[in-house]
């Protein structure tokens, strides 16, 4: 994502998602679907969801696809703008972390509890 401008980093880089968790975006203009995501870029503070913010993209024709033509693909989303899945019950929740016995640190759904990594 080298369209963004470096103003948008921030200081701490961490997401409370990562690939392939599923989330559900809780604002915007794709309220309420439900997707796996993609790919996340923590420096922009923005993740990719399947299926979520799709925009139409203009594609010459190229070797790979001679017709050419309008493509719909995802485009990113800022994190806030999603919540992690609880993978007990389905629904949004919060994350903790937890460092076990063995001193692995893991996320911890809110809601239920549930260990998550």
């Amino acid at each position: 994502m080298p369209r963004l401008k470096k103003r948008l980093e921030s200081h701490n880089n961490k997401l409370h998602v990562k690939k392939e968790d599923t989330v559900m975006v809780i604002t915007g203009k794709d309220k309420g679907k439900k997707g796996r995501i993609i790919a996340a870029y923590p420096r922009q503070n923005r993740v990719l969801v399947e299926g979520v913010n799709l925009v139409k993209k203009h594609q010459k024709p190229t070797q790979q696809n001679p017709q050419g033509g309008i493509l719909s693909q995802e485009a990113p989303i800022h994190v806030s703008n999603v919540m992690l899945l609880d993978p007990k019950s389905g629904l949004p929740t919060r994350i903790g972390y937890k460092v076990l016995e063995n001193g692995k640190k893991v996320r911890v759904a809110k809601k239920s509890g549930e260990v998550i990594d």
